[in-house]
């Protein structure tokens, strides 16, 4: 894909959240953008740093590590600062890689267990700092989705809250694959109905909602997200 087809296609999803936004009567500006990086070849990542687009979303420990590490050349080779970027684990995290991934990601999207919660509290304790992160709720109800079932994830919430290293921010979820609009924004308004009811549970301000993607992303605004993630529609199938 040529440069200027990623950012011909980064715009028209920025068109297409705008346009959401507008029909629900909501502001543009209340919804993240996060491009799913994953297994893109880092010049067309670049290519979207060059147009603006500095929220990354990575989904495997040790490859986003790499990414990390190679970007920032391809970035200041073509004059633009590599200290703009953002990088989210979108992934579910195991807690053989908490260590790896403590303090590296400016949001850990995937944070299901109270076990793999106590253990980014102790390593964010231990270097002086909190780690900010999403809890994820299976949603959809699919056997083979990560998260915490729905009617267990407010206690959850409150447990996550109570640990000193970690700063709650919301909760991330997905909706079912192949589901029509119907049943994407019955997914997406449960989570919205469970961040209201932990922020009233733990007094948290809990802001994000990380819900949608590419083909259910205006379907999640409808509903409340404040951040979508996003690949297919800005980068092309994956490889």
């Amino acid at each position: 894909m040529a440069a200027t087809e990623v950012a011909v296609r980064l715009d028209e999803v920025r068109r297409r959240i705008a346009e959401a936004c507008r029909r629900h009567e909501r502001s543009p500006q209340d919804v993240t953008l996060v491009a799913v990086s994953k297994r893109i070849d880092l010049s067309l990542v670049a290519d979207a740093c060059a147009a603006g687009q500095w929220d990354l979303g990575e989904n495997r420990v040790l490859d986003a590590l790499q990414r990390m590490d190679d970007l920032p050349a391809l970035l200041a080779e073509r004059g633009l600062d590599p200290g703009n970027l953002h990088w989210h684990f979108i992934g579910h995290l195991q807690r053989n890689k908490a260590r790896k991934a403590s303090g590296r990601f400016t949001l850990l999207h995937g944070i299901d267990s109270l076990e793999l919660a106590r253990r980014l509290s102790d390593l964010a304790v231990a270097q002086q700092r909190r780690e900010s992160v999403l809890l994820e709720v299976n949603i959809s109800g699919e056997p083979q989705k990560n998260g915490v079932a729905p009617q267990d994830a407010v206690a959850l919430a409150g447990n996550l809250a109570e640990l000193p290293g970690l700063a709650l921010d919301g909760m991330m979820g997905m909706a079912r694959f192949g589901d029509d609009e119907t049943g994407q924004r019955r997914s997406f308004a449960l989570l919205r109905e469970l961040n209201e009811q932990a922020r009233a549970a733990t007094g948290l301000a809990l802001p994000v909602l990380s819900m949608g993607m590419s083909g259910d992303f205006e379907a999640a605004i409808a509903e409340g997200s404040t951040l979508v993630r996003i690949g297919t529609a800005i980068f092309g199938p994956r490889s």
